[in-house]
């Protein structure tokens, strides 16, 4: 998908590969990255979801990389006929770098080049998510299975 650094920050978009199941399955079994999300996930469990989300055609997640190497993920996919759907899991050694506004900004900017809008989905309890996302201009526009639905409509 590619690289961002539009906002200063040298990140790296890339396809998962079965190389991504060792820090996939740390990342998704730490409680305070699953806080919002579901029950930490068991490493067979993540190896599934490797396979099902991640190494898929076309994917419905994509590695994300800094300098120290993989970092979490973030999801990019339609969510509808005129959504994209994206976001972001990130390691806590990620956390408060500016990492989830920069990746916001990159793949809203992906969604819109193709007409779309893009929306993010969080548990309404989660305020850095949606913190993150009202920072860049996304909007409270309903409810979906009990999280907040957020957009940023195409220009």
């Amino acid at each position: 998908m590619g690289g961002t650094g539009d906002g200063g920050l040298v990140l790296s978009i890339r396809r998962m590969s079965e190389k991504d199941l060792g820090p996939l399955t740390a990342l998704l079994a730490d409680e305070r990255v699953m806080r919002y999300l579901e029950a930490p996930f068991s490493p067979e469990r993540t190896q599934a979801f490797l396979a099902e989300a991640g190494l898929c055609e076309p994917p419905l997640i994509w590695a994300v990389e800094d300098d120290d190497g993989f970092c979490g993920y973030v999801i990019y996919h339609a969510y509808d006929d005129r959504s994209m759907e994206i976001g972001w899991v990130l390691a806590p050694r990620a956390w408060g770098r500016g990492y989830a506004t920069e990746l916001t900004g990159v793949l809203a900017a992906r969604a819109h080049a193709t007409g779309r809008d893009a929306v993010i989905e969080c548990s309404p309890s989660h305020a850095a998510s949606r913190r993150v996302a009202e920072k860049c201009g996304f909007i409270v526009s309903g409810t979906r299975d009990d999280l907040l639905v957020l957009r940023l409509s195409a220009p």
